[in-house]
């Protein structure tokens, strides 16, 4: 499983992109290599796929709304409120003409100020719900 982080210049927010990697069988999901982007996207309009992006929503208002003082970065007390901004398909690129779909994620604090990158805190909790919506999803 790959995750990218990639936080937005000068603003309040960062996207996520998540390549599968493995077959999801529960999700009818089993050829995840593909030589060429459209094939790809025959399954990211897949019954399969839309099932997994529906499970992958419901994690991620569980982990946006959760407070975890023992995890580091998931302390809501101390930092600010993130929100899921937007979450989609995606067709990622992997090595030697391959691509696979993925899962595209867009997390953005509702009040940070416009112009003004996340804080590393930020980041790095952005980063441990990435890894965490990857465990529950069986995606590793």
């Amino acid at each position: 499983m790959s995750i990218r982080i990639v936080p937005d210049e000068d603003q309040p927010s960062a996207s996520i992109e998540i390549a599968l990697e493995k077959p999801l069988p529960d999700y009818d999901l089993e050829e995840v290599e593909q030589p060429t982007p459209r094939h790809v996207d025959a399954i990211l309009v897949s019954q399969g796929f839309r099932d997994l992006v529906d499970d992958t929503r419901g994690i991620l208002m569980d982990l946006l709304a959760q407070h975890h003082p023992h995890h580091p970065g998931f302390d809501l007390s101390n930092d600010p409120p993130l929100v899921l901004a937007q979450l989609t398909g995606a067709i990622c690129p992997g090595n030697d003409e391959v691509y696979r779909p993925g899962l595209w994620i867009v997390l953005q604090d509702p009040h940070g100020k416009p112009k003004t990158a996340l804080p590393a805190a930020t980041r790095e909790r952005i980063a441990a719900i990435a890894s965490e919506l990857a465990k529950r999803l069986q995606l590793n």
